[in-house]
């Protein structure tokens, strides 16, 4: 687990302002099952760590493909844990049991319409073949309206969801809610963003703006809504935290679920705490994972880089927010290495991201004391040092060495974070 802070030093008037009444908001990235079980994992950690943090009510909520519908449960009054029970338990006691066979049935729909046009499309790629005497390559580039927009259907997600937020004490009206929620996706023909949930987009229901902003091109259809098509609001931007951002807040926390993974330093002490099979414990070389492994690779770099890059941004143009990003820590090769699709390791992926995230919280524990008692919020140590603790199943015994290892790693850390920031109070004195 990895951890950005931009604190770009605020005045003891702001200070003091957020600590009595703090408007605190959350932005969450898309990423697939995998992305969406991270989340979750890393969300209940915060949740039962932080003291004085309530993450289903907050002042405003942003959520992005997968990150939607999480943000949609949130913003509707449900814990972290209650999503965990419908999301990653799929327990059968559970009225609310999130299926993910909504997400793997096919497009039905959208291949029949495609087919409808090959009749006309053939004899045009005929004509052009034989009569014109052009190229195959040329001739087969008629046929290129008929290939289906997306593999698996999407409208379930609605139908679901839609039944999910209309029951008593929620709404799927964003215009409803007792808080406000973002969810983004983009307009396919313009490559805008489509804040639905903001003034003039608000009228969309909640379940099909969750609907349009996971539709990833080639997997889902695009959805239509007044006339427009929309996909995954990934395409513009990783996290749209600008949405809550320009409305003034005081403590942003932000989940990306998506980060490259770095082969050349893997963090070979939490992999033998953690006891994983030697052949587990290294890789040597992305390409020897063949084509996936690099496609995935390029995937999470451009992510994350653009994530990057408007970390920056918010930092130069949004001083006066504590803004605290989230994520997996890049050496790690447990998440790397599960299926970004896959929903057949959820709970052993969700109990590892509860608690990588409870270690990060102790490790970096000096820095989140500092910034979050700007907000009235507190570390709750107590918690955080129980190893009984744990999200879906039973947390596996760690041996001695491996907790001495795991109690010097953290106290460095913690060092090292009060080193740098006793060095940059220096030199703004």
């Amino acid at each position: 687990m990895s951890l950005s802070i931009v604190d770009p030093g605020r005045s003891r008037q702001a200070a003091a302002r957020s600590t009595t009444d703090p408007k605190v908001a959350l932005a969450l990235a898309g990423g697939g099952p995998l992305g969406a079980i991270w989340e979750i994992g890393a969300l209940c950690a915060l949740e039962e760590s932080i003291a004085g943090l309530k993450l289903n009510a907050l002042d405003h909520y942003v959520g992005v493909s997968a990150g939607g519908f999480i943000a949609a449960a949130l913003a509707n009054g449900m814990t972290a844990r209650e999503i965990c029970r419908g999301f990653i338990e799929n327990s059968d006691e559970s009225a609310e049991v999130f299926d993910p066979s909504w997400l793997m049935q096919p497009a039905w729909g959208e291949f029949a319409r495609r087919a409808r046009q090959l009749p006309a499309l053939g004899t045009s790629a005929l004509w052009r073949f034989f009569v014109e005497r052009r190229s195959l390559i040329s001739a087969l580039e008629r046929l290129g309206p008929a290939l289906p927009t997306g593999v698996f259907g999407n409208e379930e997600v609605h139908r679901r969801l839609s039944a999910l937020f209309s029951r008593e004490g929620r709404t799927n009206d964003f215009r409803r809610l007792r808080t406000r929620l973002t969810l983004v996706a983009t307009d396919l023909d313009s490559g805008a963003a489509a804040p639905f949930g903001r003034p003039g987009w608000d009228h969309v229901p909640i379940s099909r703006a969750v609907q349009a902003s996971s539709a990833l091109p080639g997997l889902f259809p695009p959805v239509e809504i007044d006339g427009k098509h929309y996909v995954d609001g990934a395409l513009k931007k990783t996290l749209h935290a600008t949405v809550v951002l320009d409305e003034g807040v005081d403590l942003l926390l932000c989940l990306n679920p998506l980060v490259p993974f770095d082969a050349t330093a893997p963090a070979f002490a939490d992999w033998l705490r953690r006891g994983l099979p030697a052949e587990r414990r290294r890789i040597p070389r992305i390409i020897e994972g063949g084509l996936p492994a690099v496609l995935s690779q390029t995937f999470r770099t451009m992510i994350h880089s653009r994530l990057e890059l408007g970390m920056k941004g918010y930092e130069r143009h949004y001083p006066g927010t504590d803004i605290l990003l989230f994520e997996p820590d890049h050496r790690d090769p447990e998440l790397y290495l599960a299926n970004t699709f896959s929903y057949s390791q959820r709970r052993q992926l969700a109990e590892h991201a509860y608690q990588q995230t409870r270690h990060h919280l102790r490790t970096h524990r000096s820095r989140f004391s500092h910034r979050l008692a700007r907000h009235g919020m507190a570390l709750d140590l107590e918690a955080l040092e129980d190893p009984r603790r744990h999200l879906v199943q039973p947390v596996v015994p760690t041996s001695a060495t491996g907790v001495a290892l795991n109690r010097l790693e953290e106290l460095l850390e913690d060092l090292a974070d009060w080193v740098h920031d006793r060095e940059r109070e220096r030199r703004a004195a």
